[in-house]
């Protein structure tokens, strides 16, 4: 009896058998039937080539499912307002435990988001200063630039003992929000020149909004409205026609038996695009917004958003606005300061959160930073800082590239973050290419051998060790490093810097080379970006290829956002005497049933969506009318499944030869996007191919100078190579490039460094350095010196 209850206690728990997350057969996007086991609580990093599939199988696959099953558990009221999840592609997903995706989209969307509003850091300051400010104003909302103070009175009828009463009520609301800029911090004032041409009538096109044509829903409510007569040209508008016409309020009308509503230009424009970020525009409307509308600083509020009654209370000196203001790290030190034994919970708490930043590398920020002007990297790590504090135990925690924008001395601070999620009990699963981050991987799963339909297999699962010894891409490069160049290109000119004060550089005197690989290095927030991007002379006349996304939907793709599609579209109509437009699956060659998008959707209402191939185009988008004019015998369909290798020879050569069309996909094959296909939607992009895919795109414009903000972001160490002889040809060319960078090879591989800093914020803004990688590496007199010397060998 003893023997078998020793027996019995001994054997493993039934729980403790779920210790791996097992994905059997998936198929997402390129993905080709893959299969891994993934250890539970363990560190996995996923390595591959840009568009090998590594984002289709963790974040389409692993953390989409586990969304999805979360989101089932809620009743079907509520799924009705979630997002709908399909299922992905895949026969057997098991041992998945609750997902947290911590990605590099962008935040923001919205002019009034800021740090301290994303992150709940702004709440607490509020219920701070409304419990010690002196003098005392309100409750927290009068500390709030979202709430305005609003009061009103009236009677109000309710039942009392069975009877009905009337009693007059009154009732105020105290808010913080600065009456003048509605809590933006700016104003703005439109060039009204660029809203309109005032020698046509509205019915001639006078309007120069984007959307506001003639012939779409706004010509149609501007022409029946009865304000003003279309016919007649806009300077010849009566004072109170163009104020109609401007500024009118909301007001019902009628139009053709249509109830609608009619809005004056100028409030409608601040509804529609003025409400969201600039950021998250589309470009076409961004170059709208910033050539119509100056944004000047509240004049009323200096830019804090807050009325004055917010501004006068104070805690130990400063107002909310103040505080604000101040660099994270050095808020901290004041709160330390703060000492209240009745918000000694708040206070801990808020401590903790703004100590996250510091530790997480962005104590240089502010608070009222606006959030939409983050970059992908600063967005994710700011992301983390809820995370880190948290309770919870047993989720997988999944990262999209969390090195990116980080100086290789950020980077060890972050692996420290990744290790500690991951010994609390967490499954933490990260997209990667840097070999730091690879060499403290409990778990390689390496993707590929090559991108899209050339990839989407696993070459490689198992420990760092063995991958060295793979044989594969990644394997083959993990140890790879760029030595120094025996010599430097000779600048044939200068762009000359002088005073330069944006952000927190601190009158910054630099001579920028041209002719020559320069690259601007330096701790993430020393400066970089706002000596390249806010203080190179504007005559200059430079490109500038940033990390901003690339927005479209899932009918945009590589030939429609390049502008190779006007090309091939005119040579069809060439070819076959018709009209272009019949080439757009956009316009009136696109398939009636599907309305040129391929695939019909049939919505479930909370169920997810339902995708199923066109019946009639099957897929392919077009008319059968269409697909029978020919270039080359080739249809537009076809030409469109090209993937970019095969369709530079076929416009290159022989009937099908489209010069226009060979240069624009000469430079995707440049960027080493050669296996995108032409008709693939950008929605299916990885980050890396959308930025590589944007490069290709700016290089067509007339320029001398590119500047590049990271370009190296989402790259496997295989493409960093290609990338450096890209920009050698650049440069060869005539061009100058400069470069935004951290990775150490783009580094050894450049003309001349200048290097920003010592620090981060206000303990940053300085140049360190300025000379040839050779003489930084000697030197080692800054910490990029330190971390390239190491790089290097020397």
């Amino acid at each position: 009896m003893t023997g078998s209850t020793h027996t019995r206690s001994s054997a493993p728990h039934p729980a403790d058998s779920h210790d791996l997350i097992r994905v059997h057969g998936a198929r997402e996007n390129n993905l080709a039937d893959v299969s891994v086991e993934l250890p539970k609580r363990r560190l996995t990093v996923f390595t591959g080539v840009s568009g090998s599939g590594k984002s289709s199988l963790v974040f389409n696959t692993i953390a989409a499912e586990s969304q999805r099953l979360v989101n089932e558990t809620y009743s079907a009221f509520l799924q009705g307002f979630m997002p709908t999840l399909a299922r992905p592609e895949v026969d057997l997903l098991d041992g998945l435990t609750t997902a947290i995706i911590v990605d590099q989209e962008r935040m923001g969307g919205d002019a009034r988001s800021t740090v301290g509003t994303a992150t709940d850091v702004n709440a607490m300051l509020r219920v701070l200063f409304s419990r010690l400010g002196q003098p005392h104003i309100g409750s927290p909302k009068a500390f709030s630039f979202n709430v305005a103070s609003i009061s009103g009175a009236g009677a109000v009828t309710f039942e009392r003992g069975g009877r009905t009463v009337k009693e007059r009520r009154d009732f105020s609301v105290t808010g913080g929000m600065c009456p003048h800029c509605e809590g933006r911090g700016a104003v703005t004032d439109f060039d009204l020149s660029q809203l309109y041409d005032d020698s046509k009538s509205l019915n001639e096109g006078a309007l120069t909004v984007p959307g506001y044509s003639t012939d779409g829903w706004y010509g149609r409510i501007f022409r029946g409205c009865g304000f003003f007569d279309p016919d007649k040209p806009i300077r010849e508008f009566t004072a109170r026609e163009l104020d109609d016409l401007l500024y009118r309020e909301p007001t019902r009308i009628k139009v053709d038996d249509v109830n609608l509503t009619y809005e004056g230009l100028i409030p409608k424009i601040r509804k529609s695009m003025l409400s969201k970020d600039v950021e998250a525009m589309q470009p076409h409307v961004r170059a709208f917004v910033e050539r119509v509308v100056t944004f000047t600083s509240c004049s009323e509020c200096g830019g804090t958003r807050l009325n004055e009654a917010a501004r006068s209370s104070k805690v130990a000196g400063i107002n909310i606005a103040e505080a604000c203001a101040m660099q994270i790290s050095d808020l901290a030190e004041w709160v330390r300061g703060v000492d209240e034994p009745s918000l000694a919970p708040l206070l801990a708490t808020l401590r903790h959160t703004l100590d996250s930043f510091v530790e997480i590398g962005l104590g240089y920020l502010s608070l009222d930073r606006p959030s939409g002007t983050l970059s992908g990297g600063e967005a994710q790590r700011t992301k983390m800082i809820r995370h880190l504090g948290s309770s919870l135990t047993d989720v997988t925690y999944v990262f999209d590239e969390p090195t990116t924008g980080l100086h290789p001395h950020d980077i060890r601070r972050m692996n420290e973050l990744l290790l500690r999620l991951r010994d609390k009990g967490n499954t933490v699963l990260v997209v990667e290419h840097e070999p730091e981050v690879i060499g403290i991987a409990d778990h390689v799963v390496d993707l590929g051998p090559g991108a899209g339909t050339s990839g989407g297999r696993v070459c490689f699962e198992g420990a760092v060790e063995g991958l060295r010894t793979s044989g594969t891409v990644t394997g083959g490069h993990l140890d790879d490093r760029v030595g120094l160049k025996d010599g430097v290109r000779t600048p044939t000119g200068a762009l000359e810097v002088r005073e330069a004060t944006a952000n927190n550089l601190r009158g910054v005197d630099v001579d920028v080379p041209l002719g020559a690989l320069v690259v601007v290095t330096g701790v993430a927030g020393s400066g970089k970006s706002s000596l390249v991007h806010g203080s190179l002379p504007s005559e200059a006349g430079v490109v500038s290829i940033d990390q901003g996304t690339i927005r479209g939907s899932r009918r945009s793709n590589p030939a429609t956002y390049t502008g190779l599609l006007d090309p091939v579209r005119k040579a069809f109509a060439k070819a076959n005497g018709v009209k272009p437009a019949l080439f757009s699956a956009n316009s009136s060659g696109a398939c009636p049933n599907c309305n040129g998008a391929g695939v019909v959707h049939t919505d479930l209402a909370m169920m997810a969506d339902v995708a199923t191939t066109c019946e009639e185009c099957e897929g392919r988008r077009f008319q059968d009318s269409v697909l029978e004019y020919r270039l080359a015998d080739r249809d537009i369909s076809e030409v469109l499944a090209m993937p970019v290798s095969e369709a530079l020879e076929f416009f290159g050569s022989g009937r099908g030869r489209t010069p226009a069309a060979h240069r624009i996909l000469a430079r995707l094959s440049d960027v080493g996007l050669g296996y995108l296909t032409l008709g693939q939607p950008l929605t299916t992009l990885s980050g890396g191919e959308r930025q590589r895919l944007k490069l290709a795109t700016r290089m067509g414009e007339k320029s001398g100078v590119y500047v590049l903000d990271e370009p190296t972001s989402g790259l496997h160490l295989a493409d960093v190579e290609q990338l450096l002889g890209l920009l050698d040809r650049l440069v060869d060319s005539g061009e100058s490039v400069i470069v935004v960078e951290h990775h150490q090879a783009v580094m050894a591989h450049a003309d001349w460094i200048i290097d920003l800093g010592p620090g981060a914020g206000h303990d940053g803004g300085r140049v360190v350095f300025e000379g040839t990688p050779a003489d930084l590496v000697a030197a080692r007199s800054t910490l990029t010196g330190k971390h390239l010397a190491e790089y290097v060998g020397a």
